[in-house]
């Protein structure tokens, strides 16, 4: 049975990886590592996030297949994982990202503003790229920061009671 025509197929030896490097592989066990060995699908999140970061911010399937292969879990696992998470994108992005929260504290507190603001301002819809290539837009459900909503998060950077006018000015920084 093929691996990659059988995406319940469970692939058993980590050795044969083509795509994960050995320092992506060595990241990836050490939070495999950290769970008993019956469970080191575990660190399928983590694993995700090193190999998204290692190519250029999105996840092809050729590597969510090499990350199940690797953590001897079925491929339809991990396609679950990353299409769920709003932090994992399955198509290539603009060198920034903007991303919006859209969770109840957010809502109530202006995220929606934000959102439409975006929209409008950039023309951008959420899951787009500008057409200057500036940035790519998310709307993601939760950052996680409720309390100093609303809450984006650029990049790798949150930031926390915004206005419109405070995201364009974050915005028109980017490089």
């Amino acid at each position: 049975m093929s691996f990659r025509n059988d995406p319940l197929a469970v692939v058993h030896d980590r050795d044969k990886s083509t795509l994960l490097t050995p320092v992506l592989r060595a990241a990836i066990e050490a939070h495999a590592a950290k769970y008993p060995a019956q469970w080191r699908q575990s660190a399928v999140m983590p694993a995700l996030t090193l190999v998204q970061d290692s190519n250029g911010g999105w996840l092809s399937r050729e590597l969510m297949d090499e990350v199940a292969a690797y953590l001897d879990m079925p491929a339809v696992a991990v396609y679950e994982v990353a299409s769920f998470y709003g932090m994992y994108d399955l198509e290539p992005t603009a060198a920034h990202k903007v991303c919006i929260c859209n969770s109840i504290s957010c809502l109530l507190n202006g995220s929606e503003d934000l959102i439409h603001h975006v929209e409008h301002r950039y023309q951008v819809k959420p899951g787009e790229t500008t057409a200057d290539g500036r940035f790519t837009f998310k709307e993601v459900e939760c950052l996680g920061a409720c309390r100093d909503a609303p809450a984006v998060l650029i990049d790798q950077t949150y930031h926390e009671k915004l206005s419109a006018e405070t995201l364009d000015r974050l915005i028109e920084g980017l490089q």
